[in-house]
């Protein structure tokens, strides 16, 4: 049986698609500081395709009135895009691994980062404060006692 056109569209758009994006393509390949530290660039990939098309019969009349031959047509179509958009930055060194994102929103992703370091100095502060609890002396001045008055 032989193939569909729109197969051959198909066909050839994944393959152009298949050549531009693989998995170099969303983690990089890393990089060497000469502090010893590793750079690996992290991107987003999105890709999109669309394929269509139909078939449709060509015929009409000749101009002495007697009726044409049929022929079958195609016509199709198809279409491909892919975005590469960087995210931000895998930083490995001194024992550490941390995402140096790209976008502007550093923020917030540095109080999620330092979020476990601030609870652990609360906890050392409640810890201190409860073995240094102050000592706390009540006295009471009485009043002096009442002159006899006659």
């Amino acid at each position: 049986m032989p193939e569909h056109p729109i197969e051959g569209l198909m066909k050839t758009a994944m393959e152009s698609i298949k050549e531009m994006v693989d998995v170099n393509t969303v983690v990089g390949d890393p990089v060497e500081t000469p502090d010893g530290s590793v750079i690996i660039p992290v991107s987003r990939v999105a890709c999109g395709f669309a394929a269509g098309g139909g078939e449709f019969e060509v015929g009409g009349e000749q101009k002495d009135g007697v009726g044409g031959t049929q022929t079958p047509g195609f016509g199709g179509g198809s279409g491909g895009g892919v975005s590469v958009k960087p995210i931000g930055f895998l930083v490995v060194g001194n024992g550490n691994v941390r995402m140096l994102p790209v976008d502007g929103n550093t923020v917030a992703d540095r109080l999620i980062d330092i979020a476990p370091q601030v609870i652990d100095q609360i906890q050392n502060i409640f810890k201190r404060g409860d073995m240094q609890q102050p000592q706390t002396q009540i006295t009471y001045k009485s009043a002096p006692p009442a002159s006899p008055t006659s």
